[in-house]
C-alpha cells in the first residue's frame, strides 16, 4: 500500500475520533446546562416550595437541657446535685384521644388506670382517682393534672407502663412538664451556704440559682442548653442532636462534712436547751481562711430548728463585748494604755452624758480598781469605756481610724449573695452623739456581721495576717480543676508584734485565768476552758435594740476564739439570739459550744505516731489460742508466723494448748470412743463437734471459750445424754 493511502486512512480515522469526541463534549455540556438550570430552578425559583417540603420532614428544634453542676465538700462528697422531677398532665381534647378505649377497654380503661395510680401514689382511692379522671374528661381539660405533686424519672418510667398511659401520646393525651429538683444528700448541713435554685427550667433550658453558692456561681453551674430536632428519615421520625448541651461545671467547696456535722449538732443541742430564737456557728481554718463549717439555725417551732437564713454572713448586729478586743488593740497600738495601767471601775456603774454604763457584776458591787488587761478578762464595760474616753475623748476620729486600720470594717467580699457589710459610726455622721465613743468601745452603735468578727479574731490567731473567708476551693470540669483558689490576704498585718502578743495573752486569760484569791474573779470565758485543748477567745453579750430601747427585747450572746492556743489551727464563733431559759451569757452558753466543737475537732484530727506510743500494761504479745482442731490451729499460727514450741510430734486430730515464756506448747488430746472427752478450753464449734461425734447431745450457755462441762471428762459415754457447756 502506498504511503498516500496510509496517510488518508489515518486522517479518516482521526476525523472519526474527533467527531465522536465533539458529540460527547456537546452532550456533557447539555447535561451540565440542564443541571445548572435545575439547580437554579430549585434554589431560586422553587426555593420556598422545597423549604416547605423540608419543614414537613422536620419538626421544630427542641432544647436539650444541660445537667447543672454538682457542689462538693472539700473531700469530694456531693452536697448538692440535680435530679429531674415531673408534673403529669392529660390533654383530654387531643385530636387522637382514644375516648372509647378510655371508657370501655377491658385492660386499658379508666378503672384499670385508677387502680394502678391509687396503688402507686397512695393519695386517693381507686374510686376517687376514677372520679378525678372522669372529671377531666368531662371538662375536656388540655392541661389536666393527673397528680398534684411531682414524680421522679424512675417513677415516671413505671407510670408510663400503666393501663391506657402505655398508648402512644397521640392516643392517651399524656404529657409531662419537667422540673429540676436540687437534692442535698447531707440534708440541712450548710444548706443556706450551699443555697437553693429555682426548680422551674426557664425558656433557655437551664435552672437558675436562688441564693448562696448556687446563686454566686450560677453562670458556671447552670451550663448551656443544646438543640435537637425531630426529622423524618427513612420513613421514621428520629431525634437528631444539632447542638450538644454543655453541662455545668462543678464546685468543690471548703466545707468539711465531719466538722460541719459536729458543729451543727453542738449548736442544735444548745439552742434546744436554752430555747433560743436563732443561732449560728462558723469554723474557719486559721492559715487559709477556708470555712470548714457554717451552720445557721432559726426556730421554726417549739424545740424545732432549721436553716432559715444565713445569719453568719447576712446579719449585721451590735456585737457587744467581743468588740472590746478591737478597742483594746487600737488603744495599745496608739500608746494610750498598757496592760498594767490601773483603771478604777468603782462599783460597776459609770455615768456619762446622763447615761449609765454598767458592768455585768454591778449588782455585786463591781470590780473596783483593776488593770487594763483585767478589764478584758472580766469584760468590764466601764473599764474599756474609761480607757477609750481618756485616750480619744478629744480626738474620736483617731479611734475610729484605728478600728478601720485593724480591719473591723474591711471589705471581705465573702462571695455569698446578700452578705452584710460592717458599719462603723464616724464623727460628723448624722447619728454621732456624745455617747457614741464610749458605747462603741464595748460594741454598741456599730454593725458587724459574725463572719467579720470571726475574720478579725482569725487574724489574731494568724500572727496578725487577715485573710479573706473562703467558701470555694476549686471550679471543676469533668472531674478536673480548671481554677483553684488560694488564700487571699486582706491586711498583711493588723498591728505590731508587741500589741499582738499582748492581745493574745488577754484572750488566753479570758478563758484560762483562775483567780486564787478569796474573790475568785475568773475570766468570763471560763466555761470554755478545756482540759483537752487550750482555747483562747472573748465572750460577748449585747442587748438587742427595739424602738431605740435596750430593755426588753432580748440579747445576742457570743463567743469568738481559736484553738489550740499554742499553734492555732481553727478559729470559731458562736452567736445565739434571744435565749429564753437561763441568764444570757456568752461564756456559759456560747463558750461551752465552742469548747465542745474544739474538743471534737481536735479528737478527729489528732494522729499519733504509733512508733512513739509507749507499751500498754495490757499489751498482748501473742493472741490467745484455744484448744481444738490441730490442723486449723497450725494453719492460723503459720499465717500469723507464731512459733509453736513443742518437742513432740503431734499425731492427734485435737490438741490442748499451754503458754509459757517460750511460746505456745501443744499436747495431744486423746479421744477414746467410750469415754467423755475433755473439751474445756475449746471453742463452741470444736467442742460440739467432738461431743456429738460420740453420740452426746450438747446444750450451750454463754459465748467464748468452754470453761466447764456438766459431765466430767473420763466418764462413760451414754448415747443421747445431754452435756451442758458453759462458755465465757
Amino acid at each position: 500500500m502506498s504511503s498516500k493511502k496510509i496517510i488518508r486512512k489515518i486522517n479518516e480515522k482521526d476525523e472519526d475520533i474527533f467527531f465522536r469526541y465533539t458529540i460527547i463534549t456537546v452532550l456533557l455540556g447539555l447535561v451540565a446546562i440542564a443541571i445548572l438550570f435545575s439547580a437554579f430552578k430549585i434554589g431560586v425559583k422553587e426555593k420556598r416550595e422545597w423549604l416547605k417540603v423540608a419543614d414537613k420532614l422536620k419538626k421544630p428544634n427542641l432544647l436539650v437541657n444541660p445537667t447543672r453542676g454538682n457542689i462538693y465538700s472539700d473531700d469530694d462528697r456531693i452536697m448538692a446535685t440535680s435530679a429531674p422531677q415531673y408534673y403529669m398532665y392529660m390533654d383530654f381534647a387531643a385530636e387522637g384521644f382514644a375516648r372509647d378505649s378510655f371508657l370501655n377497654s377491658k385492660y386499658n380503661s379508666v378503672d384499670s388506670l385508677a387502680y394502678y395510680l391509687s396503688r402507686k401514689m397512695k393519695n386517693r382511692t381507686p374510686a376517687d382517682y376514677k372520679a378525678h379522671l372522669l372529671k377531666g374528661l368531662k371538662s375536656k381539660g388540655r392541661q389536666y393534672p393527673i397528680y398534684e405533686g411531682r414524680v421522679s424519672y424512675t417513677d415516671l418510667k413505671e407510670i408510663k407502663t400503666f393501663p391506657f398511659l402505655r398508648f402512644h401520646r397521640n392516643r392517651n393525651g399524656f404529657y409531662t412538664k419537667e422540673m429540676m429538683q436540687r437534692q442535698k444528700p447531707f440534708g440541712m448541713l450548710a444548706s443556706r451556704t450551699i443555697g437553693d435554685i429555682y426548680n422551674e427550667i426557664d425558656s433557655t433550658g437551664v435552672t437558675k440559682g436562688k441564693n448562696g453558692l448556687e446563686l454566686k456561681y450560677d453562670s458556671l453551674l447552670r451550663g448551656v442548653a443544646g438543640l435537637t430536632s425531630v426529622q423524618r428519615i427513612g420513613g421514621r421520625w428520629t431525634n437528631v442532636v444539632e447542638v450538644d448541651p454543655e453541662d455545668g461545671m462543678d464546685i468543690r467547696s471548703t466545707i468539711d462534712i465531719n466538722i460541719q456535722d459536729l458543729v451543727e449538732k453542738a449548736l442544735m443541742e444548745k439552742l434546744k436547751e436554752i430555747d433560743a430564737d436563732a443561732g449560728t456557728a462558723v469554723v474557719m481554718e486559721v492559715r487559709t481562711g477556708e470555712i470548714k463549717a457554717i451552720t445557721n439555725m432559726g426556730r421554726v417551732g417549739p424545740g424545732r430548728f432549721a436553716e432559715t437564713m444565713n445569719h453568719a454572713v447576712a446579719d449585721v448586729m451590735e456585737p457587744g463585748s467581743t468588740f472590746k478586743i478591737a478597742s483594746m488593740m487600737v488603744a495599745i497600738e496608739d500608746g494610750v494604755v498598757e496592760p498594767e495601767t490601773p483603771v478604777d471601775v468603782g462599783k460597776g456603774v459609770y455615768v456619762y452624758a446622763n447615761r449609765n454604763i454598767t458592768d455585768h457584776n454591778a449588782h455585786h458591787g463591781g470590780y473596783g480598781m483593776i488593770t487594763a488587761e483585767k478589764s478584758i478578762w472580766y469584760s468590764s464595760n466601764v473599764g474599756i469605756a474609761k480607757i477609750i474616753m481618756k485616750g480619744y475623748g478629744k480626738n474620736p476620729e483617731k479611734f475610729v481610724d484605728g478600728l478601720h486600720r485593724v480591719g473591723m470594717d474591711a471589705d471581705l467580699n465573702v462571695g455569698i449573695p446578700g452578705a452584710g457589710k460592717a458599719k462603723l459610726r464616724w464623727p460628723g455622721d448624722k447619728y454621732w452623739s456624745k455617747t457614741s465613743l464610749p458605747w462603741m468601745s464595748f460594741g454598741y452603735e456599730v454593725q458587724i456581721p459574725p463572719i467579720q468578727t470571726l475574720t478579725f479574731f482569725n487574724a489574731i490567731a494568724n500572727n496578725g495576717k487577715m485573710v479573706r473567708p473562703m467558701f470555694v476551693k476549686d471550679i471543676m470540669k469533668n472531674g478536673k480543676a480548671v481554677r483553684h483558689f488560694e488564700a487571699e490576704v486582706v491586711i498583711p498585718k493588723i498591728c505590731s508584734e508587741r500589741t499582738l502578743k499582748i492581745i493574745q495573752d488577754m484572750l488566753y486569760n479570758v478563758v484560762n485565768y483562775r483567780d486564787l484569791s478569796s474573790e475568785r474573779r475568773n475570766g468570763t470565758g471560763g466555761p470554755a476552758r478545756s482540759d483537752v485543748i487550750t482555747i483562747a477567745g472573748k465572750t460577748g453579750t449585747a442587748q438587742i435594740a427595739s424602738g431605740g430601747m435596750y430593755r426588753t427585747s432580748g440579747h445576742n450572746i457570743s463567743f469568738c476564739g481559736y484553738f489550740p492556743y499554742e499553734a492555732p489551727l481553727y478559729s470559731c464563733i458562736v452567736v445565739i439570739s434571744r435565749p429564753r431559759t437561763g441568764v444570757p451569757s456568752g461564756g456559759s452558753m456560747c463558750g461551752t459550744v465552742v469548747k465542745e466543737i474544739a474538743e471534737k475537732v481536735y479528737a478527729n484530727c489528732t494522729v499519733f505516731d504509733m512508733k512513739e506510743v509507749s507499751d500498754d500494761s495490757s499489751k498482748v504479745i501473742r493472741p490467745a489460742v484455744k484448744n481444738g482442731d490441730y490442723a486449723a490451729l497450725k494453719n492460723v499460727t503459720d499465717k500469723l508466723k507464731i512459733k509453736l514450741n513443742t518437742t513432740e510430734e503431734v499425731d492427734s486430730k485435737y490438741v490442748t494448748t499451754q503458754e509459757n515464756n517460750k511460746g505456745i506448747v501443744l499436747k495431744e488430746l486423746p479421744l477414746t470412743g467410750s469415754l467423755v472427752p475433755d473439751v474445756v478450753g475449746m471453742g463452741a464449734k470444736d467442742a460440739v463437734y467432738v461431743l456429738e461425734n460420740r453420740g452426746l447431745r450438747v446444750s450451750l450457755s454463754g459465748k467464748g471459750v468452754v470453761v466447764s462441762q456438766s459431765i466430767k471428762k473420763g466418764g462413760k459415754v451414754t448415747p443421747g445424754q445431754t452435756v451442758v457447756l458453759t462458755l465465757n
